[in-house]
């Protein structure tokens, strides 16, 4: 199978989940600042998110560039992925609609938490189909930015019922982490 095909279909799941979030917006009452106070939450909930599946699909897209040959376990770790993401919606509106409390922010961090588990298994599918010294492994290295992640988010998830803010602040931090850009596929796929 050709990568093109998955590629274009992990691509059309990304942008619909993404425009079910935006579409859960409601617009505010009124038309003064003020009446923006009310739904800040949601947008600020919506923004984190939307970061976080734009990171996604940047770090997707490079890595199927990279990858040579797509087989079943590499289509099926794929699908496990797209599963984890798909529920972002649903944890981005829950989170917001509540102003951030604990159950719905130690959740929102749980499927962050599988998002990121969930990334590194299609890493290693495709790695393993692709060599340990495939292009790929060699720009990967020790994932050290992807281990990290996971560490972060399976700390948060408890600090969100002890002080939710820390959790926040958390998947904030773990979202810039992610914005520096990783050039290391992009860099090595040039090299040849």
């Amino acid at each position: 199978m050709g990568k093109g095909r998955l590629e274009a279909f992990s691509d059309g799941v990304i942008a619909i989940l993404i425009t079910i979030m935006v579409l859960e917006l409601k617009v505010p009452e009124g038309t003064g600042w003020t009446a923006l106070r009310p739904i800040l939450p949601v947008f600020l909930a919506y923004v984190l998110s939307f970061v976080f599946l734009g990171i996604y699909w940047n770090n997707h897209h490079h890595l199927l560039h990279a990858t040579e040959r797509i087989t079943g376990g590499i289509m099926w770790a794929n699908l496990h992925l797209l599963f984890w993401l798909s529920l972002t919606p649903f944890v981005t509106g829950w989170m917001g609609e509540n102003g951030f409390s604990a159950v719905p922010t130690a959740v929102y961090g749980g499927v962050l938490l599988m998002s990121g588990i969930a990334f590194t298994i299609l890493l290693r599918t495709i790695l393993r189909n692709e060599g340990p010294d495939s292009k790929l492994a060699r720009a990967v290295g020790r994932d050290i930015k992807g281990k990290l992640s996971i560490l972060l988010y399976a700390c948060a998830i408890p600090l969100a019922f002890y002080r939710q803010w820390i959790a926040d602040a958390i998947y904030v931090i773990n979202a810039l982490i992610w914005l520096v850009p990783d050039r290391r596929i992009e860099r090595t796929a040039r090299s040849g």
